[in-house]
């Protein structure tokens, strides 16, 4: 009876840690998107077009959360652990990267089939449709993992605790005039 219950407790620790990490990377996430949303959003109604589709960030960052904690199931990027933080970093930039494109594609051919549209609409629903604004997606989709995934990178070297402490509480006179 004993075992059975630390094992709930352990169950629901990792569930709290689990939950804990989508969340962080959902907001994560949603700040990205819904900065892309706002610029394009600028930018059409520059033109005279209305376009603010909030909800969609909303999903769309629960969504790719829950595509970038897959991958880190699967050890996605776990590459180069051993070199300088600069190469694991990139690197699994890179691979969630390549991960939430082609994920991202395949959830719109998907739903695409589902709603009886053409393939040119399926196609135009993945990342705006243009080769450019695909690239030019990605290439964002990387930039905004390369921090997210450096401060995990140092996080699993300092601790994550540490690394926590470093960013919000105050330092110390005596730390601060060494820099």
């Amino acid at each position: 009876m004993n075992s059975e219950g630390s094992g709930t407790a352990r169950l629901r620790q990792r569930l709290a840690v689990e939950l804990r990490e989508f969340l962080v990377i959902a907001v994560y996430l949603y700040i990205y998107f819904g900065a892309l949303i706002y610029f394009k959003a600028a930018i059409l109604s520059a033109h005279g077009v209305d376009y603010a589709p909030w909800g969609i960030a909303f999903v769309k960052a629960l969504i790719c959360a829950k595509f970038v904690l897959i991958g880190r199931m699967f050890h996605l990027g776990d590459r180069y652990k051993d070199l300088p933080l600069i190469w694991p970093t990139l690197y699994q930039s890179f691979a969630f990267m390549v991960l939430l494109v082609v994920l991202n594609a395949l959830e719109e051919v998907v739903a695409g089939f589902i709603h009886h549209r053409s393939p040119a609409d399926i196609i135009a629903g993945i990342n705006g449709g243009t080769l450019d604004q695909i690239i030019a997606t990605s290439v964002l989709g990387m930039l905004i993992f390369v921090p997210f995934f450096a401060f995990r990178s140092l996080g699993e070297l300092l601790g994550e605790r540490n690394l926590v402490r470093v960013f919000i509480e105050r330092r110390h006179k005596a730390m601060a005039q060494q820099y």
